[in-house]
């Protein structure tokens, strides 16, 4: 990547959202490198509590071994195919068989959300987990996701319906943890125009993330007109620097 963009990145950050968090990025290769591999889980892990250690500065590479949870196997691509019991996993549960998550209200209304999937194998991939400012002239990240609270929100949402007409700039699919920031900004990805995306509402995912932060997940080729605009936008203004007050106090009592 330009590491110019990536240094221009970091100096209008600590402008605009002063203290707050870098993003993370991942990219999908056949080559895995020699950054260091996640490790397998002996039993069931949610790959968000993984990414902990990646936004603290840790770059981390995940392939299928590294995965135990059948839903970050689906949505990261590594399985295409949902297992017999899904549509009572996910609703209401099968007496003797499998507890329901009862995240949808039937069966039925499971198998139509799956009808509708659109997959993205990864196959044999590597994704390689980095924080932006860990980056170097050779990495090509696909994806940037921020962790962040609802003021830093804000101003990534605006920014990124900042250039367009369209009022979805940024949407909010149903899903995991996992697909918010990694399947549905794959999908955003074959777009001529790509959209931001919500996540981290699902429930399972919860406890390996802060009581406040949300994600928003941007495909690079989107992310990297959102940092063009900074400098034009709305965070030059009046309006921007209450906001940051605001900011600025909530780092210092999560920080204290």
């Amino acid at each position: 990547m330009d590491t110019g963009i990536r240094d221009r990145f970091v100096t209008l950050w600590q402008t605009s959202c002063p203290g707050s968090e870098l993003p993370i990025t991942f990219e999908i290769g056949e080559d895995c490198g020699t950054t260091e591999k996640a490790k397998t889980p002996k039993g069931w892990r949610c790959i968000i509590c993984d990414l902990a250690r990646v936004r603290k500065g840790t770059s981390l590479v995940f392939d299928r071994t590294s995965v135990t949870c059948s839903g970050g196997l689906f949505y990261m691509g590594y399985d295409t195919q949902r297992s017999e019991n899904f549509r009572y996993f996910l609703s209401s549960g099968k007496q003797g068989v499998v507890d329901g998550e009862r995240y949808k209200r039937t069966p039925e209304i499971v198998d139509e959300m799956s009808a509708s999937h659109a997959s993205l194998p990864a196959e044999s991939g590597c994704y390689t987990f980095k924080r932006w400012d860990k980056l170097t002239a050779a990495d090509n990240p696909a994806v940037v996701i921020f962790f962040a609270r609802p003021e830093v929100l804000s101003a990534l949402f605006t920014l990124a319906n900042f250039d367009q007409s369209d009022p979805d700039g940024v949407i909010c699919p149903f899903g995991s943890g996992c697909s918010s920031i990694i399947h549905y900004p794959r999908l955003e990805l074959q777009s001529e125009h790509p959209r931001a995306v919500f996540g981290m509402f699902d429930p399972s995912a919860r406890p390996c993330v802060p009581v406040d932060i949300l994600t928003i997940a941007i495909p690079m080729k989107k992310f990297e007109k959102m940092i063009g605009y900074m400098g034009e936008s709305f965070l030059i203004t009046k309006t921007w620097d209450k906001v940051k007050t605001k900011i600025a106090r909530s780092d210092a009592v999560h920080s204290a």
